[in-house]
């Protein structure tokens, strides 16, 4: 397990600190791209921001839904849209060039079934769920004539649902991708579990019997140079956390709405799929999301309650991905020879430090920035959509407030979609019986489901623009690059990573507190969006939406 996110800090950290007598050393590289990046991003930052999302089908078919839907990298399939923006190419499925190249081909694969051949025949061929009455694209709720679900009408005073309410506005409704994106969410979990006992179950077994008896390589070797960490560190903080989320539950009961054994059921879940989802973000970069398991299983528990189910998910889902983040950050420390107790004491100072201030920044921006995360009130070229987080609120509705049984269940549209479980749990028994049947065909075990099956995991809020960016850069510089200009690619690659990344970061930083604080904006086409208005309208007859057309 080499965990392939560690090697770009580890190539920055050599080349900032190992000599190199070579004409353009490490350093040096590092420092003119970084100055590049930083140069470059006040064009699609600030100057020309339709830059980021080059949707040049909307621009030819400038009154046509189909095709704007077919050709919006924000709102619809994203076929042939481009950017110039490294923001857009690294944002949600992190850097390109760090992810080995079969998993950029097993992220193509899904990303190629699912957006251009699932969706498309369930929208324009079966109009599945009356889809074309929705947008193709969206993380909006509808109701049934394909306006915007009034959220705030079935909400009581206890942040409840208002069953009366609800039955008056009907059935909620979700957009083609919105559903199918769950369907295969309920797939990529099931998977994970098979996957990784059916080419993992062995090697598991085998380490952790030679963790007690066995061999040693290089690395562990040298580590133990050092004191490890005693035990009762992990025990006295998960102690300490524990009674102070128990309290939380018992007697703030009333704001998080969450009984005290969902704390519990919450722990043993993210215990339960931390090995399985480590195993794969260590093999392919990618990690398979718990998001849509916990929220499921909370909603099927405790329907009615949004903000119980997020508090499940926060510690269900969120647990096990920082308990990710902490074994990513130790493998580093594995590489760089760090002390394993000083780890400890950064990343348990840097958590306090990172959640004090997280939490301050945002209360700060939600009571300094007008309409923030409203996107519909916003200007189109705004910043302060909060993508993610309209994601997180929806899926709070579904899961939470209107519940998984009148959605996904016998009282919803979408009971169907519970047969990805199914699907999911058998695929890779196909795979792994395919690899014991053909054992020389070396590329069989290379089919990674849970990354195949998860590629739409973080769509939305990420959107097809920054999938083929994504695939095309690291198709480039993970395959081409690497198989004709090898010694470049292992002395530059992960050092190119990371100086595009430092220096997007130096810049957006200076244009929010140079330009952004004092709301300065340019205004010209190059800055008006993508251009694309129409990708989010319906395409179903009769159907009236503002801003769109009626056929």
């Amino acid at each position: 397990m080499w965990w392939p996110g560690t090697l770009v800090q580890v190539s920055l950290f050599r080349a900032l600190h190992e000599k190199d007598d070579r004409r353009m050393t490490r350093a040096k590289f590092f420092l003119i791209v970084l100055i590049c990046s930083f140069s470059w991003y006040l064009v699609p930052g600030y100057l020309f921001t339709t830059l980021s999302s080059i949707s040049w089908v909307c621009w030819i078919f400038s009154k046509s839904v189909t095709a704007q839907q077919i050709g919006s990298g924000l709102k619809g399939l994203g076929l042939g849209a481009l950017t110039l923006d490294w923001i857009v190419v690294a944002s949600f499925l992190l850097g390109p060039l760090i992810s080995p190249f079969f998993a950029i081909v097993n992220v193509f694969v899904g990303y190629v079934l699912i957006i251009y051949i699932a969706i498309p025949i369930a929208y324009w061929g079966l109009d599945l769920y009356n889809a074309s009455r929705f947008p193709i694209f969206s993380s909006h709720l509808f109701i049934a004539q394909g306006q915007e679900y009034n959220i705030k009408e079935i909400v009581n005073d206890k942040f409840e649902i208002d069953l009366a309410k609800y039955e008056e506005q009907g059935r909620i409704n979700l957009s083609m991708f919105f559903a199918l994106s769950y369907g295969f969410g309920f797939a990529t979990i099931a998977s994970t579990l098979t996957h990784v006992a059916l080419f993992y179950g062995r090697e598991i077994y085998d380490r952790y019997r030679a963790s007690y008896k066995g061999k040693e390589d290089i690395h562990t070797r040298l580590m133990k140079n050092y004191k490890d960490i005693p035990y009762w560190w992990f025990y006295i903080l998960l102690a300490a956390t524990f009674v102070a989320l128990l309290v939380l539950c018992i007697f703030l009961n009333d704001q998080v709405q969450m009984p005290w054994w969902g704390l519990l059921f919450a722990g043993a879940m993210a215990f339960v799929f931390t090995l399985p989802i480590s195993i794969i973000t260590a093999t392919t970069n990618q990690t398979p999301g718990l998001n849509i398991i916990t929220e499921y299983v909370m909603g099927l528990i405790y329907p009615g309650r949004p903000i119980a189910n997020v508090c499940f998910k926060t510690y269900g889902y969120m647990s096990m991905a920082q308990a990710v983040s902490f074994l990513n950050d130790f493998k580093l420390g594995h590489y760089m020879k760090i002390p394993p107790r000083s780890m400890f004491i950064v990343q348990f100072i840097g958590t306090v430090l990172a959640g004090t201030i997280n939490l301050a920044v945002a209360w700060w921006l939600l009571n300094s920035i007008e309409n923030i995360c409203q996107d519909d009130l916003l200007p189109v070229d705004s910043p302060w959509t909060c993508p993610g987080d309209r994601v997180f609120f929806d899926a709070s509705v579904i899961w939470g407030l209107v519940g998984p049984k009148r959605i996904f269940g016998s009282l919803g549209n979408y009971p169907a979609m519970n047969w990805f479980f199914v699907g999911g749990a058998l695929g890779p028994v196909i795979v792994w019986l395919l690899h014991k049947t053909f054992p020389k065909q070396s590329w069989i075990p290379l089919i990674n489901l849970p990354v195949l099956l998860g590629t739409t995991g973080m769509m939305p809020a990420a959107t097809p623009l920054n999938y083929n960016s994504w695939i095309i850069v690291g198709t480039i510089f993970n395959f081409f690059i690497f198989r004709y200009r090898k010694q470049w690619w292992q002395r530059y690659n992960y050092i190119l990573s990371a100086a595009l990344d430092a220096g997007v970061a130096f810049m957006a930083i200076l244009l929010y507190f140079s330009v952004g604080m004092e709301n300065r904006s340019l205004t010209w086409w190059g800055t008006d969006g993508e251009h694309c208005e129409l990708a989010t309208c319906p395409t179903a007859m009769g159907i009236v939406v503002e801003g769109c057309p009626v056929n």
